[in-house]
């Protein structure tokens, strides 16, 4: 029915700029309401024989005027065919972006948390490691991999406290089921530095200022702790192996995970809510 709507729209607004534009397409239909209405006239004053006799005039005015209408349009086919795609190019735009096409879809892609983790989450209140020392984030092999990641925000006081205690669970159970030791690269992020990061170009992020939940508090890019450096490089197999047990940990906890976009971002989770992003 939408799609329906959609076209009868375009259909009536290329006539209604056909009508706007050409002052002989006016003439033409004026003409031709005109002259239909005159021969309606007649035909009901008339009997069977004469109504039958106009009918038969009135289809051959027709064709001509149908003829008419099409050696205009063959006449003006370049500016009507221009008229029609800036009509119709920016309704099909808008419907097409108003779906995932533009940041994977945040609100309509939520995951159920697993029944036993969600009775560990109605326990007691995990608080925050200890974060790792500031040149931990430095180091010429993570600044290789994540440029500018040195001035990202890890505090977990800025975190959304659902989201803060879901990740701290899927910390957990990393470590104490995996034998992995995780830390947050990035927490809040600003939307000043959303923006400067989309600058960078989509192998950063494709979402500007509030396109992103690290706006709100709602997502964290996390990395692997092994023998006190960070390592995040997808092609170490021990790393590797972690993002995917990290992935399934955090699906479970109701969360989001990066591993599974198109563009792939191994080391990110986000705790979807609705409404919160608008498309």
């Amino acid at each position: 029915m939408f799609l329906f709507s959609m076209l009868l729209f375009f259909v009536l607004t290329c006539f209604c700029a056909w009508l706007l534009l050409f002052p002989a397409g006016r003439e033409v239909v004026m003409q031709s309401v005109g002259a239909a209405g005159r021969r309606v006239g007649r035909h009901l004053r008339g009997g069977a024989r004469q109504g039958a006799q106009q009918a038969v005039v009135l289809g051959r005015d027709a064709g001509g005027t149908v003829r008419q209408a099409l050696q205009f349009l063959g006449r003006r086919w370049p500016l009507l065919l221009a008229v029609s795609i800036l009509l119709v190019v920016p309704p099909l735009l808008a419907l097409m972006l108003s779906g995932r096409g533009m940041l994977s879809g945040y609100d309509s892609d939520t995951h159920a948390i697993n029944d036993q983790i969600a009775g560990l989450l109605q326990g007691e209140q995990l608080t925050a490691p200890a974060p790792p020392p500031p040149l931990t984030f430095a180091t010429a092999e993570v600044t290789l991999v994540r440029p500018m990641l040195d001035s990202a925000n890890r505090n977990w006081q800025l975190l959304d406290p659902a989201f803060a205690q879901r990740l701290l669970l899927v910390f957990k159970i990393m470590k104490e089921r995996h034998g992995y030791d995780m830390a947050i690269l990035e927490g809040y992020r600003s939307p000043e530095r959303q923006n400067t990061l989309a600058v960078a170009g989509p192998s950063v992020t494709n979402a500007k200022a509030f396109q992103s939940y690290h706006q709100f508090g709602l997502a964290a890019d996390c990395a692997f702790l092994r023998d006190g450096k960070l390592l995040i490089s997808e092609k170490d197999p021990w790393a590797m192996r972690g993002y995917q047990l990290y992935g399934v940990v955090a699906e479970a906890a109701g969360l989001t995970w990066g591993g599974r976009w198109t563009m792939m971002d191994f080391g990110h989770a986000e705790l979807r809510v609705a409404g919160t992003i608008k498309k």
